[in-house]
């Protein structure tokens, strides 16, 4: 009875504990199932950000690809430029010409309808008023095929700008030497510093004046001119002098002000030395050419 007993213990552990294993491999195999599941799902979370990544590499390196000019033009922007163009062609055929001939200036290249069209707007084609009066321009020429400026004088440099200038010993104005060329100003004056040309003002038109400063050229100056420069009494003082040379515009070559307070600091008299009174001629002054006697109408009867 009591071995009966024993065997049916040793059976109920021995069931126990194979439900107990069964069991815990059963839990084994969910959670295993489970972690796999998960590192699944994980795996195509990485795959999908990979590839989102790499699109988004690819996009950018195609953008980076295609040039400035490809891209799309905002309406505002494209509707403000076509605005401005309408606006130019509107104007009155005056304001036409002087752009073109603004622009022909600034370029001094000859330019085709076209082409002045596409820089300034003024479509010549489509405005026979406009092609009609820039051809008659005294500013402008035309070949037939380009329009190009035309200046006063053709002049290239300033060596041909210093021959012209010779050529007027009695002055040319520069409001004529303008627009020669682009640079004509800055050589003007390069050549007044080279102390090649003079540059006076016209006190009629207060407008520079382009005298040749060459001993060669001859210049025939006015009497009028001459008695008005005789007749002008200088100050006695050279302070005097100077500060109406500094009026005119002109830099005094001396500092008299100057010198006179450095002398006066050194101990020297800065009083101008007393002129030496001229030996006049009396009656009672020996005369030994008494065959000229205009050299003594203003004797001094003392």
């Amino acid at each position: 009875m009591l071995i009966e007993n024993n065997k049916e213990k040793n059976c109920k552990d021995f069931l126990f504990l194979h439900s107990f294993i069964h069991i815990e491999k059963s839990v084994t195999n969910s959670i295993t199932m489970a972690l796999q599941g998960k590192l699944d799902r994980f795996k195509k979370q990485q795959e999908k950000c990979q590839s989102t990544l790499s699109s988004i590499a690819a996009n950018k390196a195609v953008s980076a690809s295609v040039p400035n000019a490809l891209a799309p033009v905002k309406f505002s922007t494209d509707t403000e430029r076509l605005q401005h163009i309408n606006s130019i062609r509107k104007a009155p055929v005056g304001a036409q010409m002087k752009r073109v001939i603004d622009l022909l200036f600034e370029t001094r290249q000859a330019l085709t309808l076209e082409q002045i069209n596409e820089t300034c707007h003024v479509d010549m084609k489509a405005n026979k008023d406009v092609f009609d009066n820039m051809r008659k321009n005294p500013k402008v020429r035309y070949d037939g095929e380009r329009f190009s400026y035309k200046s006063k004088h053709a002049l290239r440099d300033k060596k041909e700008l210093l021959f012209l200038i010779r050529k007027f010993p009695e002055g040319i104005a520069v409001i004529d030497l303008k627009d020669s060329y682009p640079t004509v100003m800055e050589d003007l004056q390069a050549l007044k510093g080279g102390r090649e040309i003079w540059l006076l003002s016209n006190f009629d038109s207060q407008e520079d004046i382009a005298y040749p400063n060459d001993p060669k050229v001859p210049i025939k100056v006015d009497d009028d001119l001459k008695q008005l420069f005789r007749g002008i009494e200088l100050p006695r003082d050279m302070i005097d002098i100077e500060r109406d040379l500094q009026k005119n515009g002109m830099k005094p070559a001396t500092n008299t002000a100057k010198r006179r307070s450095a002398a006066q600091m050194e101990g020297i008299s800065s009083k101008p030395k007393p002129k030496k009174k001229k030996n006049e001629i009396t009656k009672r002054t020996k005369l030994t050419n008494a065959h000229l006697p205009e050299l003594f109408q203003n004797l001094n009867n003392s």
